[in-house]
């Protein structure tokens, strides 16, 4: 994906007991490492369906928005080309928590020891904090 067109991603921000939601990701950029669960958005595709649909394929959760997080811009965000994120604060109302699609596994984090996260996700977090706070 390393071509001059930007790309337009989604992902999405749960939190629970004073965790935060990740997937280790199975794909290459970042292979191994935590991100919040996301993805491209599908071409005519809303961002808000985009973001519940990458949600449950990635972790098999349902779930509703209750905020924007923000959008993340810079251009260096992602080693394959310039992607734009909207970033979504989730509530989860249904399913069963398991990896799936993109993510090798996913799982809960506390939030004063998360692990190395992939792209700015570490920066996303912080602002989903503030938010929440």
């Amino acid at each position: 994906m390393t071509d001059k067109y930007t790309k337009l991603t989604v992902d999405g921000a749960i939190l629970k007991d004073n965790k935060i939601l990740l997937i280790m990701r199975k794909n290459q950029p970042f292979k191994g490492k935590w991100a919040l669960p996301g993805g491209f958005v599908e071409y005519s595709e809303k961002t808000e369906d985009a973001v519940l649909r990458e949600v449950l394929e990635e972790t098999g959760l349902e779930t509703k928005i209750n905020s924007l997080v923000g959008v993340y811009s810079d251009p260096n965000r992602d080693p394959r080309g310039h992607t734009i994120s909207v970033v979504y604060l989730l509530e989860i109302y249904g399913g069963c928590l398991k990896g799936g699609d993109d993510a090798a596994d996913a799982q809960f984090f506390d939030l004063d020891n998360l692990p190395v996260l992939a792209f700015d996700h570490e920066v996303i977090i912080k602002d989903v904090l503030r938010r929440v706070k």
